[in-house]
């Protein structure tokens, strides 16, 4: 099922009905971000947006993607399944692969990208038709760039080879400010190079396939590759090069690639930027990336990431793909009871879990232990329990089971200040906040409390009817 580069999978999406061309002349401000904000607007199986007729550039030979997994029938057809694919049913195929993991990569000699070569006279304006996202930017960002860097303690490590998403300002013709979280595994690279006193070598790879794009918005172990996963999410090894300048590899089928260095000691003013919390992070002292190579295909697809007040595609990116290292996180702690983890509502910073109980109070303790995994760490504000039987993707089913089986007097626990990644607009001082956990499940020896000893069942065939309903509604579209 693997994409051969990002057209390649434009065109699948061209082909199910899942890209919108756009062909009546736009300007890139604010026409771009409007279009897209309004297609989110529009629901949760929207298509991705190609805009083919940008003001300013010549027709057809400058274009810009939008919203390329920004619904689950694009989601699923990253993963190769059919587009109507049932969102519960992605994420336990998603973790299935998951469990795949490591496929080892593919390694090309060349790339597509190697097209065209620059190394004098780099204008990163030239090059890409850049603009603000939202109002209040502080300049203009790319968003959805595969970024690159490497452990400087251990370099020979594949797996200590990062592949991640970071805002990058563009600040000038050959230089980007970059945001390094401190829960991000770039920032442990930068902190090594810079404990050393040299530059840190990154990549940055712009319109890549979207399975690495995937991957690199994982939250993985530190030592887990994201080619590697990507790998597992495709079923086949996933396609790398070279970089010239550096000991680092590259999506195979990236668009447009910049190679340069995090210099060392450097900070420049970055911001504001309007994040995916819904609310603008305002401007900080931020590292400088300094671009000293650039390559591209002849006419490249610039790829941009919407991303604003949820639900955007930031959203469907990294909702399955944050749930599942929880819940696999989750079942190495309690492998008989934990069902499934939906941590898709802002990146984690609410998820809800469905599990099993051994005793009254087990529930509680799952929601600690959410807490204190590797996402969950920097996430996790709220997390919520509910019962085994409860789906934790249907939300009338959580609110049904908060509604009934929480009581705020025994079944809210605060934690205070504990970490929360800064960016959290209700984190006081930024990166400190209380966490909160609801035990919406029924209570359970030597609790005692409520009645719950008559539970409605469904009438006996629901599973095979849904099955049957899902079989029509396909026939019908077909």
């Amino acid at each position: 099922m693997a994409y051969q580069d990002f057209r390649d999978f434009l065109n699948t999406l061209q082909k199910e009905g899942q890209l919108l061309n756009v062909d009546e002349q736009v300007n890139l401000e604010p026409d771009i971000s409007a279009a897209t904000r309004a297609l989110n607007n529009l629901g949760d199986k929207s298509p991705a947006l190609l805009f083919n007729n940008i003001n300013g550039y010549e027709k057809n030979k400058t274009q810009i993607a939008m919203n390329v997994i920004g619904s689950w029938p694009n989601h699923a057809l990253m993963m190769g399944m059919p587009k109507n694919t049932p969102l519960k049913e992605q994420f336990f195929e998603f973790a299935r692969r998951y469990d795949q993991f490591p496929v080892p990569v593919q390694r090309e000699e060349t790339a597509p990208f190697h097209e065209v070569e620059l190394t004098e006279n780099i204008n990163l304006f030239d090059i890409l038709p850049l603009f603000r996202l939202n109002q209040g930017d502080g300049g203009f960002y790319i968003d959805k760039a595969c970024v690159i860097s490497r452990d400087q303690e251990d370099p020979v490590h594949f797996g200590k080879q990062n592949v991640g998403i970071y805002r990058l300002q563009v600040k000038g013709k050959d230089r980007l400010g970059i945001q390094p979280v401190p829960q991000h595994d770039i920032a442990v690279h930068l902190r090594q190079a810079e404990e050393r006193g040299h530059n840190l070598p990154v990549v940055i790879a712009l319109g890549c396939e979207p399975v690495i794009t995937t991957a690199a918005a994982t939250p993985l172990k530190y030592d887990q590759s994201e080619y590697e996963m990507a790998g597992a999410i495709q079923g086949e090894p996933y396609r790398i090069v070279k970089a010239k300048d550096a000991n680092l590899d590259i999506p195979w089928g990236a668009e447009v690639v910049l190679e340069g260095e995090i210099l060392c000691g450097e900070r420049e003013f970055e911001g504001p930027f309007g994040e995916f919390t819904g609310h603008y992070s305002g401007g900080r002292s931020m590292p400088v990336i300094q671009i000293n190579r650039v390559y591209h295909r002849q006419n490249p697809i610039f790829e941009h990431l919407y991303i604003g007040m949820p639900w955007t595609e930031t959203d469907y990116m990294i909702g399955v793909n944050t749930s599942v290292p929880l819940y696999q996180q989750l079942k190495e702690a309690f492998p008989n009871e934990v069902v499934a983890v939906n941590a898709m509502y802002t990146h984690g910073l609410v998820a809800i879990i469905s599990t099993k109980r051994r005793y009254g109070g087990f529930a509680k303790a799952v929601g600690m232990r959410a807490m204190t995994t590797p996402h969950g760490l920097g996430y996790c504000k709220v997390v919520i329990v509910v019962d085994e039987d409860v789906d934790p993707f249907n939300l009338p089913q959580v609110m049904w089971a908060i509604s009934t089986k929480l009581h705020p007097k025994h079944d809210a626990v605060i934690i205070p200040d504990l970490s929360v990644l800064p960016l959290d607009p209700g984190s006081n001082p930024a990166g400190i906040t209380h966490k909160m956990i609801l035990d919406a499940t029924t209570p359970l020896a030597p609790e005692q409390r409520g009645h719950y000893s008559q539970p409605l069942d469904s009438p006996p065939g629901v599973e095979q009817w849904e099955k049957k309903i899902i079989d029509l509604l396909n026939r019908q579209q077909s």
